[in-house]
């Protein structure tokens, strides 16, 4: 089915959708209907009707709409096992590519267990990934957003959601949300209009060989470092310890020091995705994990009590709008605030967008920005600084963070730009080559 969505300021945008139950319910993106005024949705046979937002999920990129039609006009997807699954097997994304209905398209699945960044604009600090994401081949474009990817039977084993491409179309990299992390979603956002996510409070990394020798521990030691621990966190009540001091890398200077979870209810962790599939896959709010973590090099056990994940307060670091004009760059940003300056060691009146995360993979991390890894407390909240502070780009000034967003959604995928940034206090420019909004 195709959803159009119209949003404030005259906005609009389309992507898809399946129903889930005889009920009315459609299962689509979040991001497909995030900030919407109006939903409608049109159906095989030209039926176009109203619906009506009941819950979404921005950590999964999840939302479920209804409409009102009688149940033998409702036809419900039968649902698979996206943990049974295995790479080379056949798939098929059903969707709206650019606005053309009902498209079909053949692939296989090409990796399992990829993350993919949730980019809501509405988190503060540390954002979120989704893990278990299944890449495919089968193309997916604009407008396939929220429909189905599905087996040999016609069974889902996933959403599509996004797409990495640097020409706005498909590249052969697609992927979907899992079935497993629908199941446990959308029951919940149906029943309540919310989903509680299990929260440990940390941030973390992979642990790599060359991280493993800054901390004087065997190279082919595997695990999850963390990096930060959230203040009043179940992972702060549970004592965990976040990196307490540097290193230099390849040239880049990291944080080390921290616990390194390799274990959690007696499974193997080797790295930071395998520790967020096992609490996406196999645990609730309130339920009790014993972690096995490396402190100063030897083994302890920490046994630590899931809490709901929280709700953002009020708006700070932000991704890229979310539109499908204009181009990406791939960071978290903030505007820079006298507040922050001051973090920074910068003159009080300096004006920019604080580079809080770069996105793996994205122009900015090909371009070599720096991402902020410091953090502080402004007016009550927690602060990444010390990342790379965007000040103009094309020689036109960055006063704040909706400069940017507006400068990006009037430019085009595959444009060159100029960014002036200050990185440790000096000024430097930095060529980047926008690439295409995903999904």
């Amino acid at each position: 089915m195709h959803i159009q969505v119209s949003a404030a300021f005259g906005s609009s945008g389309t992507g898809s959708g399946f129903f889930y139950d005889t009920d009315g319910h459609i299962v689509t993106n979040n991001h497909v209907v995030a900030d919407a005024t109006e939903v409608t949705v049109t159906f095989y046979d030209g039926t176009t009707v109203p619906a009506k937002l009941l819950g979404a999920d921005a950590d999964s990129d999840l939302a479920v709409i209804q409409v009102d039609l009688p149940a033998d006009r409702l036809y419900p997807v039968q649902v698979s096992d996206s943990t049974q699954i295995q790479v080379g097997e056949l798939v098929v994304a059903i969707g709206n590519p650019f606005g053309l209905e009902g498209t079909m398209t053949v692939g296989i699945v090409s990796a399992l267990g990829r993350s993919l960044p949730v980019e809501s604009g509405q988190l503060q600090g540390p954002t979120y990934t989704i893990p278990d994401i299944i890449q495919t081949d089968a193309p997916i474009n604009p407008g396939n957003s929220g429909g189905v990817l599905v087996d040999d039977s016609g069974r889902v084993i996933g959403v599509t959601a996004a797409i990495e491409s640097p020409v706005r179309a498909s590249a052969g990299i697609g992927f979907a949300i899992p079935s497993a992390i629908v199941q446990k979603v959308v029951p919940a956002l149906i029943e309540t209009g919310s989903y509680e996510h299990p929260w440990l409070g940390i941030s973390g990394t992979t642990l790599s060989p060359d991280l493993a020798e800054a901390m004087g521990l065997d190279a082919d030691q595997r695990g999850a470092l963390v990096i930060d621990v959230t203040a009043d966190s179940p992972a702060d009540h549970a004592g965990l310890r976040g990196s307490d001091r540097q290193a230099e890398i390849e040239g880049q200077t990291v944080r080390v020091g921290g616990d390194v979870i390799v274990g959690v209810d007696d499974q193997a962790v080797k790295g930071f995705d395998d520790l967020i599939t096992y609490l996406v896959r196999s645990t609730e709010v309130g339920q009790t994990i014993q972690l096995n973590v490396l402190r100063a090099g030897k083994e302890e056990t920490v046994s630590l009590t899931l809490e709901a994940r929280p709700k953002s307060e009020a708006q700070s670091s932000q991704p890229e709008d979310q539109t499908e004009s204009g181009a990406y760059l791939g960071i978290v940003g903030l505007t820079v605030t006298s507040e922050i300056a001051q973090a920074l060691d910068l003159p009080a009146g300096q004006e920019g967008v604080l580079v809080e995360q770069v996105q793996q993979g994205s122009p900015a991390d090909e371009a070599g920005l720096r991402g902020s890894f410091q953090p502080v407390t402004i007016n009550g909240q927690r602060v990444l600084v010390g990342g790379d502070v965007i000040v103009a780009i094309d020689d036109q000034p960055v006063v704040g963070f909706q400069d940017l967003s507006a400068f990006l959604q009037q430019a085009e995928p595959d444009q060159e730009v100029t960014l002036t940034l200050l990185r440790d206090g000096s000024q430097v420019e930095v060529s980047v080559t926008l690439a295409a909004r995903a999904g």
